[in-house]
């Protein structure tokens, strides 16, 4: 099979050094730049330490237009920006937030589709642009679409999680700092986190109708990488009845596992994962949501995405494996 050519903009930061790792061993895939403004001409390996011995590629301050996917990761608002100017006719897979709401979703002559492929996997075959979703959106819209599928979010959702520091994307702040994170836990944006407008967009989408208040409350975790969501709701469903319901839904669905038994983070981190745990309690269904946010929730997703668009094996170049320790 002819390998596709593929670009990144944005390539310094975590997701785009994710892309990297993902990219330089997928069987389908070339890479043709690396595209950085404040590291044009520097071997990518500065930058991503890791990549020493892995690759002789160098990030470029110039981009081609001669690629056939070209993912974006630069920050919220530097997409929308770059595509106000772009006449490449690549499929473009956006990271950042700029295009995955309805009436902001439209650069020039693209409309971007939301691509979630537990979601949109038809659409997703026939988009010329995509906008990956959100880590948290991501995390919570697999804990919750199959009760709205089957119709059965009737009640306000309750939502807590936690996500590591690489969330934050790399440029420093305040709470990003070592001396800051470590041994340090605490809440921000309580119940107006930005992520909350596509899950219910695609919630109500799929269940077509207006769903209950969702209430969201996001915590910043002292470790790098992951995220762990726990969603809750009254419902009349028997826990047997609500497995069936998610059995159902995700069996078509390489990367979304059910698990028998409460799992923990480091099941998913450094994979493509996400997994679920359903408990009932009482009236209360639980259902707890782990993925990794810089590959379920970005990178890894983003490359699902081209595996699908292109018409390769979906786990193509994602068949990471997690470590115990």
């Amino acid at each position: 099979m002819k390998k596709i050519r593929a670009g990144i903009m944005g390539g310094a930061g975590y997701t785009g050094g994710e892309l990297l790792r993902l990219l330089l061993r997928h069987p389908h895939v070339e890479i043709a730049f690396v595209h950085s403004t404040s590291n044009g001409g520097k071997p990518v390996y500065q930058v991503h330490s890791d990549l020493l011995g892995e690759t002789d590629l160098h990030f470029s301050s110039t981009y081609t237009n001669e690629v056939d996917v070209l993912f974006l990761c630069a920050g919220h608002g530097a997409a929308r920006k770059f595509m106000e100017s772009y006449t490449g006719k690549a499929l473009v897979i956006d990271l950042s937030q700029d295009f995955r709401l309805k009436g902001e979703h439209v650069a020039g002559d693209r409309a971007f589709t939301y691509g979630l492929p537990e979601l949109q996997r038809e659409a997703i075959k026939e988009a010329t642009a995509i906008a990956n979703p959100g880590c948290f959106a991501t995390c919570i819209q697999l804990a919750l679409l199959p009760l709205a599928e089957r119709k059965q979010l009737t009640a306000p959702v309750h939502i807590s999680g936690i996500t590591g520091s690489t969330g934050a994307g790399q440029s420093l702040s305040e709470t990003s700092h070592f001396s800051w994170r470590n041994n340090n836990v605490s809440a921000y944006k309580v119940l107006t986190h930005q992520h909350l407008a596509e899950i219910r967009q695609s919630l109500e989408a799929l269940q077509q109708t207006e769903i209950p208040p969702i209430h969201f409350v996001p915590y910043r975790g002292n470790f790098s990488r992951g995220i762990l969501t726990t969603c809750y709701l009254q419902t009349e469903l028997t826990l047997e009845a609500a497995q069936a319901l998610y059995r159902d839904y995700y069996a078509g669905h390489p990367f979304v596992h059910l698990a028998s038994e409460n799992p923990d983070l480091k099941q998913v981190v450094n994979t493509n994962k996400c997994v679920l745990y359903l408990e009932k309690q009482g009236d209360q269904l639980v259902i707890i949501s782990l993925l990794d946010n810089l590959l379920k929730g970005a990178a890894g997703q983003a490359v699902q995405n081209m595996n699908i668009s292109f018409g390769f094996e979906e786990t193509a170049g994602l068949n990471l494996k997690a470590s115990a320790f």
